[in-house]
């Protein structure tokens, strides 16, 4: 099974899953007439709406490129995952606001032993099926999968609290800590929501994953092989579970078209060995120049210009730069070449 179809399959079974808690969360609540149930069955809401969301979005996440969307449909995603943050942070704060009601207007509690098993048990399902989400999410880069199964997790952590103030409550027959623990956690949830949506929307404006550039610059830097001169232009672009990465490479002038290819290909293999085969590559090949010499360690190069000087070592500040790297030497010698005649103007 590919990994699209696998993240479909388990977002089919996370919306079954989310309607079945969410029926027996109504349930709980008749049992009880808790506040702080009910709400947990309205944040249930969300669960079902998004999972049936989540598994349209990744149906048509699957869908190969076409004329219309020759990057793909992998966006879908980012997409679900706005509208699921959305629901999170509405879901958060309906709860605040029913907890607020049952201060104004307190009421009775009733069984809550049986309304305690019935929470309990959906916030074990739920976090089980959130952490199946999250690990099957990260291994297969996709964001929808994650934001359900953190979404799932934040509703275990809220139907936990819920628990304790049901405990407390049967103890202390204290009907206002019902509120009490409602508000506490739809805190936790608003707060997810945030992340879900703040995620999603740089996905969206296809914001730069800096902990994954660091890490490939890095690799790449560790890995060169003595045909790349240079390396500058990186930019990596997620869509939903495929990375598109551009890149300028630099090599010797006389390689041939295929030399020049093998070098590509040998480049592709790299990344693809270390971040996945989901990745997709558009490589612009640059001959080197002159003042290229001075940054290039290949030692038996019959063409050289110019004495090496020192190796640039690749950075996230200077390999996401649309622009050759140079010897620092010489850099320098330009920047006072510039400066200087502006100092006698200015004096």
């Amino acid at each position: 099974m590919d990994k699209a179809r696998e993240n479909i399959s388990i977002q089919r079974w996370v919306a079954i899953i989310g309607t079945l808690l969410f029926f027996l969360k109504l349930a709980a609540y008749y049992l009880t007439q808790s506040i702080a149930v009910l709400t947990d069955a309205l944040e249930s809401t969300v669960n079902v709406i998004a999972g049936f969301i989540g598994l349209y979005s990744l149906h048509v996440a699957a869908k190969p490129r076409d004329v219309d969307h020759p990057y793909g449909h992998g966006k879908a995603e980012f997409l679900s995952a706005a509208v699921e943050g959305a629901l999170v942070v509405m879901a958060g704060l309906i709860i605040i606001y029913e907890a607020i009601i049952g201060f104004i207007r307190p009421h009775a509690i009733q069984k809550l032993d049986k309304g305690i098993y019935l929470v309990a048990f959906t916030a074990i399902v739920n976090f089980i099926v959130g952490a199946i989400c999250i690990s099957k999410g990260r291994r297969n880069n996709s964001i929808a999968l994650q934001a359900g199964g953190k979404h799932l997790q934040s509703d275990t952590y809220s139907t936990i609290g819920i628990i304790v103030g049901l405990v407390a409550i049967w103890f202390t027959r204290l009907a206002w800590l019902d509120s009490v623990v409602s508000i506490i956690f739809a805190g936790i949830i608003l707060y997810t929501g945030y992340h879900i949506l703040r995620k999603s929307v740089a996905g969206i404006m296809d914001e730069a994953d800096l902990q994954l550039l660091q890490e490939m610059v890095g690799y790449l830097n560790q890995n060169r092989r003595r045909n790349w001169i240079d390396l500058h232009n990186l930019r990596v672009i997620k869509y939903g579970g495929l990375l598109h990465v551009d890149c300028h490479l630099t090599v010797p002038w006389y390689l041939n078209v295929l030399e020049a290819h093998i070098e590509v290909d040998a480049l592709t293999s790299l990344i693809r060995s270390r971040f996945g085969e989901s990745m997709e590559f558009f490589v612009h090949t640059d001959a080197c120049t002159d003042f290229g010499c001075r940054i290039c360690t290949k030692e038996e190069c019959t063409v050289r210009k110019h004495a090496f000087e020192e190796r640039v070592e690749w950075t996230l500040s200077n390999i996401v730069a649309n622009k050759r790297h140079e010897s620092p030497r010489m850099a320098s010698k330009d920047q006072l070449h510039i400066e200087f005649p502006e100092a006698t103007l200015r004096s």
